[in-house]
């Protein structure tokens, strides 16, 4: 055991967050493996409620749970694994990620996780994937700043030789409490503004009269043309949160029942910030009328996204699939490097990295009119209102659209694996090579 490694407490440090809505995170929790003592909770983030639903005992026996067992971990250098517990004695789901890390110059193994209610395991599942990619990043950071602070402990101890330790370690805190804030903020607004599973058409703009009665017919073939072709993301913007609401649930229409439950409406009252990793989402435009995207949350999107201004009737959308994943994967690496290059806090702020590596400079203009027209969205279009409104007509007729598009699309993709198929085979013959 290293003496630079803190002395045991019996206390645990906590931070309490005030959320402005109700919160079904319990607590997050970070932890680490001592080599002594065994698993040891560093810090609880907690929400601030007059109720106290889990003590701080309570907490911490349960992410000590999450890292009974791993003494003997063997993974790859670098490797994040994912542990998801169902504790029913308990009444809790943990989600932890566990992940080895050099800090204060011990290698030891690591766990940042999440405590929900049982309750809300129906709630989590759908955000399940948007809350891993969230924490799995918030560790990339936390390895490059632990083992920052284990550089500027060894030069503290050379060039000062009776520096106290007592302290050191505890940066690498305000650093996580700025990453899981936001988690915490996007569970909340999730849990009172999330989409529902079943939308009634009624709610949506399909169901007007007329097409213009709500929206101008080239606006409303736009927005869902470039909705399905960014798989199914978008981002709607306006000032009246009736207007962005309905095209949001229109929208909705187009995604199966578990991603409507990973979108988001906007709130009357106060503007929601844009969250990556959610299909659907409502944001209100400030005061002044104006909006402006984060271009780092908008890059670390897992698809491309599609941008719509319900005020001005305009669809723009970021670029193709592959492209995205492309730029996103270099601008992931550029920031990692700037964090890295970083000397103070101050310098690894959020939404500063835009041009950090000589050899990557981003399009900071990433979206673009829709330049590929969707007939078959139009042809349906064209004819849904020519059925009568308010009965279940138009959603049966949405119903077998969605279901012609999704085999249309199988038959593409079959088609593409034959033809692929086919001429792998060819030039295998040509050059005498083994087929397969």
């Amino acid at each position: 055991m290293s003496t630079l490694c803190p002395p045991p407490s019996p206390a645990v440090a906590k931070t309490e967050i005030a959320l402005s809505g109700e919160s079904p995170l319990l607590a997050a929790t970070f932890a680490y493996w001592d080599n002594i003592l065994g698993p040891r909770v560093r810090h609880i983030w907690a929400p601030k409620t007059e109720q106290v639903l889990l003590s701080d005992g309570e907490i911490t026996f349960l992410a000590n749970h999450t890292l009974n067992g791993e003494i003997l971990r063997n993974a790859e250098s670098g490797a994040i694994d994912v542990k998801f517990f169902v504790l029913s004695e308990k009444g809790v789901i943990i989600v932890s990620l566990i992940f080895d890390g050099n800090w204060n110059g011990d290698r030891s193994t690591y766990g940042l996780s999440i405590i929900l209610p049982q309750t809300e395991l129906s709630f989590y599942l759908p955000l399940h994937r948007v809350c891993v990619d969230r924490l799995t990043h918030i560790i990339r950071k936390g390895r490059i700043w632990m083992h920052k602070e284990r550089q500027e402990n060894v030069q503290k101890i050379v060039l000062e030789g009776t520096e106290r330790m007592e302290d050191q370690g505890q940066s690498i805190i305000p650093m996580l409490t700025g990453e899981v804030i936001p988690v915490m903020e996007l569970l909340s607004s999730m849990k009172s503004h999330s989409v529902p599973e079943e939308i009634d058409i009624a709610d949506t703009v399909l169901n007007d009269d007329d097409i213009g009665d709500s929206c101008h017919e080239g606006f409303l073939l736009n927005a869902i043309s470039s909705h399905l072709q960014t798989c199914g993301c978008s981002v709607v913007v306006g000032s009246s949160a009736e207007k962005v609401n309905k095209i949001v649930r229109t929208l909705c229409l187009f995604l199966t029942p578990a991603e409507r439950k990973c979108s988001r409406l906007c709130e009357a009252e106060s503007s929601f910030k844009y969250e990556s990793g959610l299909f659907v989402q409502g944001l209100l435009k400030d005061s002044t009328g104006s909006f402006v995207l984060p271009f780092r949350q908008v890059m670390y999107a897992p698809y491309p996204t599609t941008h719509i201004d319900v005020d001005v009737n305009t669809v723009k959308q970021m670029p193709p699939c592959h492209e995205h994943i492309y730029n996103q994967r270099r601008y992931m690496r550029s920031e990692l490097a700037a964090f890295w290059r970083a000397t103070s806090e101050e310098d690894v702020a959020q939404d500063t990295f835009i041009y950090t590596d000589e050899s990557f400079t981003p399009d900071l203009n990433i979206f673009q009119d829709v330049l590929h027209r969707d007939t078959l969205v139009k042809a349906f279009l064209d004819q849904v209102f020519h059925l009568k409104p308010g009965l279940s007509l138009r959603s049966t007729f949405l119903a077998q659209f969605l279901l012609v598009l999704h085999r249309k699309a199988l038959t593409l993709i079959k088609y593409i694996e034959d033809d692929t198929y086919s001429r792998r085979t060819v030039s295998a013959q040509l050059l005498g090579w083994p087929s397969k």
